[in-house]
């Protein structure tokens, strides 16, 4: 009875193939707007996975193009529109993972800063995973990303896998090209799954690489890597304060109790500060050089300048009496007797402190990457920028300026300006000579276009990729020599 009802029902055979035909039709709208709907879904699903950042480094950009890299970050500081190379972006990504890679960072905050951008290129090249890097410092992480994948923990499989200790850990070796990690450590992470690199500072070669991985290491640096958003407002905060009154000069013065005790220079210091400078370094285990003659470290340019030092060149160098100075820097050693000198040529000298109520500075006080994150910011707006050692901050922030135009960075030659200070000191030079041979020597240390130096037996003593990253930067002088 079933059978025969269903007969009854049959339509002809005209209609029949009709009313196929349209499910046909019916049917590949309906597969084709699922598959449109899924590919949607993929997409927006692998953007929010892709996070990523730290606490105090935080908010990354897409990475299409130089002018999408702009827009996003029009919330910034009101920096000029940085002067990059106009270059096709590498391939896009395929991300059939190799597997993870673990970092920590080590290091203050620039050194920690350079070691994440070269992470980043590190494991776009070897189609790796990366894990969000561990700091030194407490931090926050909250960055899309999408050159390549980061995620903020291992996923629970391999985080298993960790805990049970299968993983491999090692320090790559300093300065190494790219190919070290393809021919070394990329083996490591397809054979252990996991690999943990646990030192990353100046692991990666200055020269010698591809156009592609220096350009992304300029991406990561100065449109990815961004402070968060309570130093980014604190820092205009500070830039408006200073601009309200005209230009202003910021002097990175590593004058500070740790770095005098590290370096052994006690030039000005009292015997009392001299013992107590001693006993600090002898404390620090991982301090190796215990033994140190602060005159001869310091006729060897090796010593970072006084303020005292620091006076008189800027005086040489014609710095208007008028002009706000910046103390981006901890607490002076010594305090007021050290700057003295400082305060009677520039009575307007001011720092974090002196402009911001302690208020303003409480969540940040006993943080020393977020006190020096504020530093940062305020010394790539500045007009000039001196730092008085060549730190990683003074080399950072040497490179961040030259690619916003070529900025003002004067970078003081010290093993000639201790020289030239001593005679003038003692007599033997008059002012004028003095003065003259100071701007002499520093004309053509101002931070404009310049070659970074490469020494191929000697990565150490070579120009610092992030204080001249010339293969991102374009000038008068530049395409010439690229």
């Amino acid at each position: 009875m079933g059978i025969k009802a269903v007969e009854k029902l049959r339509c002809p055979s005209s209609v029949a193939a009709a009313a196929r035909s349209g499910l046909k039709l019916w049917m590949l709208r309906a597969v084709t707007t699922v598959l449109l709907w899924t590919s949607v879904v993929q997409f927006t699903a692998v953007g929010n996975t892709w996070t990523w950042g730290p606490r105090v480094l935080k908010g990354w950009p897409s990475c299409r193009t130089a002018r999408e890299a702009a827009a996003v970050t029009t919330t910034r500081l009101s920096t000029p529109e940085p002067v990059v190379e106009k270059a096709a972006l590498p391939p896009k990504r395929i991300y059939q993972n190799n597997g993870y890679l673990m970092v920590s960072c080590n290091g203050g905050l620039n050194q920690m800063r350079a070691a994440i951008c070269d992470m980043v290129a590190i494991a776009r090249s070897l189609n790796v995973t990366l894990i969000v890097p561990e700091l030194d410092k407490t931090s926050f992480w909250n960055d899309p990303r999408d050159e390549v994948r980061i995620l903020r923990e291992l996923p629970p499989r391999v985080k298993r896998r960790v805990e049970l200790g299968k993983f491999y850990s090692v320090p790559p070796v300093s300065w190494s090209d790219i190919s070290y990690y393809h021919k070394k450590i990329l083996p490591a992470i397809q054979k252990y799954k996991v690999l943990h690199l646990n030192r990353t500072d100046a692991r990666l070669a200055n020269n010698g690489l591809p156009l592609e991985i220096q350009r992304l290491r300029c991406r990561v640096n100065y449109s990815a890597l961004k402070f968060t958003s309570q130093i980014e407002v604190l820092g205009r905060r500070v830039i408006r304060m200073l601009r309200q009154n005209g230009p202003f000069l910021v002097i990175h013065l590593r004058y500070e109790m740790d770095m005098l005790a590290f370096s052994g220079c006690t030039q000005g210091c009292t015997p009392k500060e001299t013992e107590e400078l001693t006993r600090m370094r002898y404390a620090y285990p991982w301090w190796k050089e215990k033994v140190i003659n602060s005159f001869v470290k310091r006729k060897d340019g090796l010593c970072p300048l006084t303020p005292e030092e620091v006076a008189i060149v800027l005086r040489a160098l014609d710095i208007d009496k008028s002009m706000q100075i910046y103390i981006a820097a901890g607490e002076i050693y010594g305090g007021k007797r050290r700057m003295a000198s400082l305060t009677l040529a520039y009575p307007n000298v001011v720092r974090k402190e002196t402009l911001l109520e302690p208020s303003d500075l409480m969540f940040f006080q006993n943080h020393s990457s977020q006190m020096a994150a504020l530093d940062y910011l305020v010394s790539l707006e500045s007009d000039i920028f001196v730092p008085t050692y060549d730190g990683n901050m003074a080399k950072v922030v040497e490179g961040h300026r030259r690619y916003l135009g070529f900025k003002k960075t004067i970078m003081l030659d010290r093993k000639l300006i201790v020289e030239l200070v001593d005679q003038y000191t003692s007599g033997s030079l008059r002012w004028d000579e003095f003065a003259s041979l100071i701007k002499a020597v520093h004309s053509n240390r101002m931070g404009s276009a310049a070659t970074r130096a490469a020494i191929p037996d000697r990565p150490k003593e070579e120009d610092y990729f992030y204080a001249n990253p010339q293969e991102c930067l374009q000038g008068p002088n530049m395409l010439q020599t690229l």
